[in-house]
């Protein structure tokens, strides 16, 4: 009996799956999405995830991209992170409708592994003037500097580097089935399952070697921007770093016309610090920073001056041609949009003429209470008025006064000042 209770035990022993005694863990595949410009923002978000894919260990790094381009720094930051990596890097154009333009194109050539979804497109990588207008000169030398730059990136994957060229010499751009037929990607899938599926067992080669990929049953693990990443990644936004340039204006001015107010300073200063950390990445035009506070001056002016309305006409110029002015650049990403420019000058015009004009003249206006209230108002003498004494009747007050000339009892007066308990008057004439 015992006998066959062993030989059953071993026979079952036998027949149970090796995988269940030999099975290797399932290797993680980090996943990241850049979905905007390329920005520092962006770039240290790639870096920082390439870098925990490196320390943990994973089976490879897969970036999501759809982007219109972005700065070159920011670009080559994340080129040069994706070659440094021991982790694959797997860059896929997705979802449908995506694209990879302009720094997309480089940082699409630069991975291990080059994927588009179905719909997408890549290409257009010509330079464009960041920072200000530049010659013909220094385009050529821009422009040659790119396409090095991409022909080494593309003859390092081995993909087609005479068309990697030309999208930095003649920006043209091709479909997700023109890439594949032309060497620009490796492969078109429909969604991220399909490609880990697809790449299994592929190799590829890192600064480590050559690696086999096996990704076919990887735990898919994404990684989120940080709330710092996100927050960087909006104010260098154009419209939202001119916006915050606006409210920073605004602030400021609130503080120091009402003195103590605080929040409005506050406020103010923290906005314009945002707004000169993103301009700090941006394409500014200093002109067009220039004419904007210009405007502002002309508007705080016209409070003050009476120009019949020129001041703040030249106001409404400046600040609209300096806004249109503010971002030199001809990629549409980083220009201001229209439809935010032209509600921003109006608004802009109409708070400093009409509410802080409003709030100036107020101030100015003759106070109506306490002592100074007193003065130039019109009372009637209750008794004589000489240099010495005398008493009149204001606001239902009876006031001690006096006048430089003699005024008789009944006799209407005005107030012309006030000194401690007693004011001093004169006759009314006529007409006040």
């Amino acid at each position: 009996m015992f006998k066959r209770i062993l030989a059953f035990l071993i026979f079952l022993s036998l027949s149970l799956p090796a995988p269940l005694f030999s099975q290797e863990q399932k290797k993680d595949v980090l996943v990241i999405t850049v979905n905007g410009v390329i920005n520092p923002a962006s770039a240290e978000y790639v870096g920082n995830s390439i870098k925990k894919a490196n320390e943990q260990k994973r089976e490879a790094v897969v970036i999501e991209l759809d982007t219109p381009g972005g700065l070159d720094m920011s670009m080559r930051d994340i080129v040069k992170n994706i070659i440094a990596s021991e982790v694959p890097v797997i860059v896929f154009v997705s979802p449908s409708g995506a694209r990879a333009a302009s720094a997309g194109v480089f940082i699409t050539l630069a991975a291990h592994v080059a994927a588009m979804s179905p719909g997408t497109n890549i290409g257009s990588a010509h330079p464009v003037g960041v920072g200000g207008k530049m010659d013909k000169t220094m385009v050529e030398k821009v422009t040659n500097d790119a396409a090095a730059y991409i022909k080494s990136l593309a003859e390092r994957t081995g993909r087609n580097s005479k068309w990697a060229e030309d999208a930095v010499r003649k920006s043209i751009s091709a479909t997700e089935t023109e890439a594949l037929k032309e060497r620009i990607i490796d492969i078109v899938s429909k969604d991220l399952n399909t490609l880990l599926l697809t790449i299994d067992g592929r190799k590829v080669k890192t600064v480590m070697g050559e690696k086999v990929l096996k990704t076919a049953n990887a735990n898919v693990v994404r990684e989120e921007m940080s709330l710092r990443h996100k927050i960087l990644n909006v104010i260098t936004d154009p419209n939202v770093a001119y916006m915050l340039m606006l409210l920073g204006f605004y602030g400021l001015f609130f503080e120091l016309t009402s003195p103590g107010a605080i929040f409005p300073g506050v406020m103010g200063g923290i906005c314009l610090i945002l707004a000169f950390y993103a301009f700090q990445t941006l394409p500014v035009n200093y002109a067009g920073l220039l004419l904007i506070i210009l405007a502002i001056i002309l508007f705080i002016l016209e409070i003050k001056i009476i120009s019949h309305g020129v001041l703040t006409i030249g106001g409404v110029i400046a600040m609209l041609f300096g806004s249109l002015m503010l971002f030199e650049s001809h990629g549409p990403f980083m220009k201001l949009s229209l439809f935010l420019i032209l509600p921003a000058v109006i608004a802009t015009a109409l708070f400093f003429t009409a509410v802080v004009g409003l709030a100036y003249k107020a101030y100015k206006r003759r106070p109506i209470t306490g002592a100074e209230g007193l003065v130039g108002m019109e009372g009637i003498a209750n008794a004589d008025i000489t240099k010495d004494s005398g008493i009149v009747l204001l606001r239902g007050e009876i006031w001690s006064a006096y006048s430089d000339e003699t005024i008789s009892k009944g006799e209407k007066i005005v107030v012309e000042s006030v000194s401690g308990l007693k004011v001093k008057v004169r006759k009314t004439t006529k007409g006040e």
